[in-house]
């Protein structure tokens, strides 16, 4: 009798985790290293219990699961990489260099955006004085 009660917690263990994959996201305004932390929990946590996906799956997963601004980059992915062989590792560090490029670029638009301004309160500030 307690052997099946340790079946049923586990069987109800792996369901509530595989609905955790199935529904995975990656936050909006997260970052690929957090969503990927969560992902590895899930993972590793439904490996221990006998679930195992494949390279592949995984892969797919994690393309499924970004937002929607990062689609040019999943699709770029999707023609150049032959998904059925791309090493999860090798995915996760193209999205990571993707997000710094981004927060790089970011960066420099909103220092574009307080030099225009910087400078339009200038011209201001000439014109207040004539």
């Amino acid at each position: 009798v307690t052997y099946e009660g340790t079946n049923q917690v586990k069987h109800t263990k792996i369901n509530r985790l595989v609905h955790d994959y199935e529904l995975f996201t990656m936050l909006e305004n997260g970052n690929i290293s957090s969503m990927y932390a969560r992902f590895n929990d899930i993972i590793n946590a439904l490996k221990g219990l006998g679930k195992v996906y494949t390279n592949h799956e995984l892969v797919g997963k994690i393309l499924r699961c970004l937002p929607k601004s990062w689609e040019p980059k999943v699709m770029a992915i999707e023609e150049v990489k032959d998904l059925s062989t791309l090493p999860l590792e090798d995915l996760l560090g193209s999205l990571m260099r993707h997000q710094l490029r981004m927060s790089d670029q970011a960066r420099n638009e909103r220092k574009k955006k307080m030099i225009a301004l910087k400078a339009s309160e200038d011209e201001e500030n000439d014109e207040d004085k004539d």
